[in-house]
Formats: C-alpha cells, sequence, structure tokens
C-alpha cells in the first residue's frame, strides 16, 4: 500500500532523512546524477558510485587493445558410472563432451546477460576444452587438496576467450566454464546426483593497462 515502508533497496545508501530533502537543491542532484561517471580510486569497488548505487561502468575513455582470459574448473563424479559412460558415448542424453563444448562457447556470448554490469564485448573468439580426468590412488587422495575429490575421476575445463575491445572477458571466460560444467552436470545427473563442480578461477588475463596476470 502507499503507506507500507518498502521493505527492500538496490543502494547501499541509507535511507534519506526528510529535512535533508527538503534542502536538496538542482546543483546537488545534478552531482548525485553524475555520480555514474565517477572514478573509483584503487580501494573502491567501481561498480558503486559515491552514493552506493551499483552501474555500469564507463569505458568510453579506454583504448581498444587486445585482450584475453583463460578460466579453469572441473566436475567430480561420486560413482564411477559417468566416467565409464563418457568413455564409451553410452549416455542416454549422447555425446557430452561435445554437447558441453558448444554450451560453454554459447554461454560466454550470454555473459552480459547473466551478469548484469558486464559491457556487451564483440568476441573474437571462444575455445573450450575438455579432458577427463582419471580416478586418484588412496595415496592420492591422502595427499588432495580442497581443489576437489577426484575418487570417480572427473572433467576438466579450460576456456580461453579474446577480443579486441575496452575491457576485459575475464568473466566471459570463467561464465563459459560454468556454462560447460552446468551441461556436463545435466547430462550426467540420471546417473550421478553427487557430482561437485569446483575450483572455478582465472589463470590467465593479458591486455588493457593491468598487463599480463597469471596465476
Amino acid at each position: 500500500s502507499p503507506n507500507s515502508a518498502r521493505a527492500y533497496s538496490t543502494s547501499s545508501r541509507p535511507p534519506s532523512n526528510p529535512a535533508e530533502d527538503e534542502t536538496n537543491t538542482p546543483s546537488s542532484s545534478a552531482a548525485h546524477l553524475s555520480d555514474s561517471s565517477h572514478q573509483s580510486t584503487p580501494n573502491q569497488l567501481p561498480h558503486l558510485t559515491a552514493s552506493g548505487s551499483a552501474h555500469m561502468v564507463s569505458i568510453s575513455s579506454k583504448a581498444s587493445t587486445t585482450r584475453t582470459a583463460i578460466a579453469t574448473g572441473h566436475v567430480t563424479f561420486s560413482n564411477p558410472q559417468p566416467l565409464s559412460l563418457i568413455r564409451s558415448n553410452s549416455l542416454k542424453k549422447g555425446d557430452v563432451l561435445s554437447v558441453a563444448r558448444i554450451a560453454g562457447i554459447m554461454a560466454a556470448k550470454k555473459c552480459p546477460d547473466i551478469v548484469p554490469l558486464c559491457h556487451p564485448i564483440n568476441l573474437s573468439h571462444v575455445g573450450v576444452e575438455l579432458c577427463l580426468l582419471d580416478p586418484q590412488s588412496d595415496i592420492e587422495l591422502m595427499k588432495e587438496t580442497l581443489r576437489g575429490n577426484r575418487r570417480f575421476g572427473g572433467i576438466g575445463i579450460e576456456a580461453k576467450v579474446e577480443c579486441t575491445g575496452q575491457t576485459g572477458v575475464e568473466m566471459e571466460a570463467l561464465t563459459a566454464v560454468m556454462g560447460t560444467a552446468l551441461t556436463v552436470v545435466d547430462m550426467c545427473k540420471a546417473v550421478d546426483k553427487g557430482m561437485c563442480v569446483g575450483d572455478v578461477r582465472v589463470v590467465l588475463k593479458e591486455g588493457g593497462r593491468s598487463g599480463v596476470w597469471r596465476e
């Protein structure tokens, strides 16, 4: 109802004081509108304006350069069936690796539709590679880190995305990995309810003012 208090907000800005609202002037309103072009310092999140509102960062002043990002991840299985069926291409839904690869490429192109503040980018290349991960021995499992338990094997995923543009393609690479992994899960879930998607991360970024970053 008109008299009920709003229970949510898209801004981290604290509720306004009615007394302060009465003192607002055209100049202060103009200053607020200019927040969207606010340039953040290294210690600030660039997607937040000075008032705490989320916005799409302006990249209009950036030069177009060749940019590359590589992301990796994996899907691990909780029983031996999926790996065996994938090796023999016997899953009812078809060729897991081929379908998952195409899904990853499509996911990279859909990144701005999923991650709301990402810029639409003209991608020049998306490559997705998958590999079967053999089951680990008991000795290997004893040395295992938090990066996934491979007692029953899994699928490793690597996505490489390139463009010539004004912003990086890390999010597109990550989205490609996740799209690939989710498709593997979808195609194998009939025989494995306990699959785990893990260790999804950027391992390489090239281009732009920050230069080369490598894990």
